[in-house]
This record gives C-alpha cells, structure tokens and sequence, in this order.
C-alpha cells in the first residue's frame, strides 16, 4: 500500500466557514471532485466552484429538516471500505459505490450553544450533530486510504502538502488527522455528555425556558483539546499548556492583541483578577472599576467615575505590590487611562476591549500582554487532590448594594451610615476574591489595605493595616468569615476602621457584636462566607 493517497473526492460540510472557500478552490485545483451539503454548498457555489450535492452521491434526498443527509451506504461504504482488498472492492461494486478519499467536517456548535444563557431545551438538543461525527469517525477509523480533516487551522498546511505531492496526501499526515479527529468527538461528546447528565428532567421540546440543572455532574468528564503550549508553569522544572473548551469565552478563549506569550503563572493572576473585575457591572451608568493582581490576591482595587480614575486609586493602595503585577478591568480601556497605566511594569491586562488611542499609547512596551477577554458565566472549580479531583460550584454569591437585603442584617446598636454602607460593599465584593483568611480595609470604591492569606484572622488584620499606604481611619473592614474571637474585630477597630461586614455564624457571636458595641462601631452580618483557598 503506498504511503502516499491521492485525493480524487472530497466531502466537505462545515459549520465554521472560516477558509472554506480557499482550500475547497485548492482541492478543485488538483482535480479533486468536490461534494457537499447544505450551507457548505451553496457557499461554494456562491463563490464559482462546481459542487454534487450530497443527494446526487446518495440518491436519496436531504430530509427531516436536514437531520438525515449523510447517513448513507454510499457515504459510509466510500469511507470505510480498504482501498485494494478484493471483498471491499467487489462489494462497493456491486453496489455502485464510489470512493471518499477526503472528508472535510466541523461540527455543530453544541459547545457554543450549551454556553448561552437561558438557551431553551429544544434548541440545544437541536445542536447535536449526529451525521458529523458518523462520518468523521468512519474516515479517521480508514485513515490508511482516508483523510480526515477537521480543524480549519490544517487548511494551509494541507494545501502546501497537496501542492509538493501532486495532490497526495502522506500516511503521516493521514495518521495525524486521525488522531485529532477521535479527539475531536470524545470532546464533543463529552461536551454533550456532561451538559446533558446536569438536566434533572428534559422538559418539553417546546419550552422557551432554560431547564433546571442540578448542582454537579453524576460523573465527571474532562476533555478538552490543547490551546496553548506554555514555556513552563509555575517554575522552569515544570512542564505546562493550556487548554479550552472551545466556546472563546473567558480567559482561555481570550484574544491576545500584543506582548510576549502568555506565561502559567500570567494566565492564572489575570483569571483571578478578571473573576473579581465581573464582580462590578459593566453599564454605562455603573462605576468603572480597576483590579491590580498580583500572586492572585488583589493589591489594589478602586471605582471611579472613570478608567483613569478607578486606576488612580487602586494603585494608590499598594504601589510597591503592584510592580509586575497584573490589571484586570470591567470596560474597555480608553487612550487617557492606558498612558497613566503605561508608565507602570505591568504584565498583563484583560478588558473587555482597547479603544484604537489605548493600542497606541501601549505599543510602545512590547513585552506588555494585552488581553481581550468575552466574560464567561461561571460553573465549576476543579482541584486535584492525590487520587483524584475535588469540584465545586464556582462562588456566584453575592449582596445586593443595599440595606433592605434579606441576606444583610445590622446587628450592633448603631447602623452603618448609608456611605458605611457603600464602602462595606464594595469590600466585600473585593474580599470575596481574596485568599482566606481576608481582611480588607476601604473607603468611598477603593481598597486601603489587604490582608491575604493569613494562618489566623487577627494576623490578617494585622498585616492588612501594616501594608496600609493611605490613612485608614474612618475606613470600614470586610472579612470574609466570621471573627472567632473579639480580638480580630479589636485590632480592625485599631486600624481606624468605624464600620465591619462580615459572615456571622461564630460562637461567640454575641461577644463580638458586644466589643464592636463598646468600641462604636457598626456591624452588618451577611449569613454567607467567602473561603477562597
């Protein structure tokens, strides 16, 4: 069997049409015979290339709405019969089947959909591609004589080998496809798998409404293909990439408009300070807000009525810190704040856009990333443990800003003042994205002092005062679970702060709310904890 296959037909049905065009002009140049379905066809069409339709190599006619159009003896039999064995060859024969000797496929955009929010049931069953992956699996399964293309990235590639080969394809590369092709089902599948195995009870195929999904998988399917080879992870000694889950949204799907290759330890600091960035809205009516990262604990963060001055005031917060650190922002960054952030070392900044004056003003630091990033709803939170994973629902909990939510409760003598209030809000937004145990001091949207990570409450309180750059008194306090002992509340009342938000659920309780009593101060329990290890 020679190593090298010319492609003679080709079959190509598409979602993504991304260079459909280019390469199927390609392949017609060699000669190959092009069929296709649908859509793909009438874009082929459309741009002058001669197409059979499906049904002319079937005779059978699409139907049931498209469902139905590629499951065909004439398709399957073209792709899975052994090129020169004799029974194959006699059989296909027998009943006029021809050969299939390329199969260009994407598939439905399940991953996309099942993304949406509030997509209505029938329409996501809709989007399970069935004839797609049948036909990806029969060419990549014959790939001795088959060639399986499923990436719109191979296009050129392809293309260049067809030219230096006379339109052959060699088994290396027949090998390669096929191999990502078998991936690109088991992801696909797991994709529909694990979506489907959260929906408690299918509701009507007529139902507008999204269905109700239970709080995590009965089992667990990870199956994501590679994105991005990293130089190495956390240290040089370790190996490490990144990979997507094909949907474009969140960081792994961002789109990088400049600087070095993002690093392990660059993509993980800029996915904890975009989570804390969505914490803010995003309307133009709502505040701008600025998060500086740095080690995934936040060392500034700030509103303003604008980018220029949210920025202002979250580095105000810990200048030193936020050297080498990274920004994350909740809209697009305009031309005024990128030249004040200009002239600090940063490494990376996500935003949801950069504004043409903004590329300008950060083109000259070329190492600098500039990340566009396409907000993501969150789900799930996966850690290894030894022997296998822990999964968690990710932390969507939050308080409403005011004092008439049920979740809030005043529980010392004096209430909050309404500007209390504000600033306690905001803290605990900004706490909430804070190692535990969170102690975080503010005032009028911005952070004062943070004090992450911490063995003991009282020490985080501490250490947030300590690493206060700004006068903290007449500031309020956040931390994110409850004071086990007086001490801790004593040493943020120390600090200066006049006002304290925080879980409640101790023990002792009523001897905390006793001290912030006697100290004057006023104190909000929210009845939710914000652990982030």
């Amino acid at each position: 069997m020679s190593a090298e296959k010319r492609i003679r037909r080709a079959l190509l049905s598409v979602t993504d049409k991304t260079g459909l065009v280019e390469f199927a002009q390609a392949l017609a140049g060699f000669g190959v015979e092009l069929v296709s379905t649908g859509g793909t066809a009438r874009a082929l069409r459309e741009a002058g290339l001669s197409v059979k339709d499906i049904s002319e190599l079937t005779g059978f006619p699409e139907m049931l709405d498209g469902r139905v159009k590629t499951l065909h003896p004439r398709v399957h039999g073209g792709l899975l019969y052994i090129r020169g064995n004799k029974e194959h060859e006699a059989a296909v024969a027998a009943h006029g089947i021809e050969p299939i000797d390329m199969v260009v496929v994407n598939l439905y955009a399940f991953e996309k959909t099942a993304a949406q929010a509030g997509v209505a049931f029938g329409h996501l069953i809709e989007n399970i591609d069935i004839g797609g992956p049948s036909m990806v699996r029969s060419a990549a399964k014959n790939f001795e004589d088959v060639a399986i293309v499923t990436r719109v990235a191979d296009y050129p590639a392809l293309t260049e080998e067809l030219k230096a080969h006379d339109g052959a394809l060699s088994r290396e590369t027949r090998w390669r496809l096929a191999r990502q092709a078998f991936s690109t089902t088991a992801a696909y599948d797991a994709a529909i798998a694990n979506t489907l195995d959260l929906i408690a009870e299918a509701p009507e195929p007529s139902a507008s409404a999204a269905p109700q999904v239970p709080s995590l998988p009965s089992t667990l399917r990870i199956n994501l293909p590679l994105a991005q080879s990293l130089r190495y992870g956390e240290n040089p000694h370790q190996r490490a990439a990144l990979y997507a889950d094909g949907s474009g949204l969140g960081l792994a799907g961002a789109r990088q408009l400049q600087g070095k290759e993002l690093s392990f330890n660059n993509l993980v600091d800029l996915d904890a300070c975009w989570e804390l960035a969505q914490e803010f809205p995003t309307g133009e009516s709502d505040p701008a807000a600025v998060i500086i990262m740095k080690h995934t604990n936040p060392c500034g963060a700030a509103t303003g009525a604008n980018l220029l001055e949210a920025y202002t005031k979250a580095l105000a917060c810990d200048p030193v810190s936020a050297f080498g650190g990274v920004i994350g922002v909740n809209r697009e960054v305009d031309g005024e704040a990128a030249a004040e952030i200009a002239k600090l070392f940063v490494e990376a900044i996500a935003a949801p856009g950069f504004s043409p004056e903004a590329r300008e003003r950060f083109s000259a630091k070329k190492n600098l990333r500039l990340v566009v990033v396409q907000a993501a709803a969150p789900r799930f939170v996966v850690k290894n443990v030894s022997g296998g994973l822990l999964l968690q629902e990710a932390d969507t909990g939050r308080i409403d800003a005011t004092a008439l939510d049920p979740g809030l409760k005043v529980v010392t003598w004096r209430p909050p003042t309404a500007e209390e209030l504000r600033s306690l809000l905001f803290a605990w937004r900004v706490c909430k994205h804070v190692k535990s145990n969170a102690i975080v001091y503010a005032r009028d949207g911005q952070t004062l002092g943070v004090g992450a990570g911490q063995m003991s409450r009282v020490d985080a309180a501490r250490f947030g005062a300590m690493k206060a750059v700004l006068p903290l008194k007449g500031c309020v306090a956040a931390s994110d679970a409850f004071f086990p002992f007086p001490d801790g509340l004593e040493a943020v009342a120390g600090a200066g702060a006049t006002a304290v938000i925080q879980p409640g659920g101790s023990v002792r309780d009523e001897e905390v709310i006793a001290a912030a009593d006697k100290l004057g101060m006023a104190m909000v329990f929210t009845g939710m904890r914000h652990f982030r290890h």
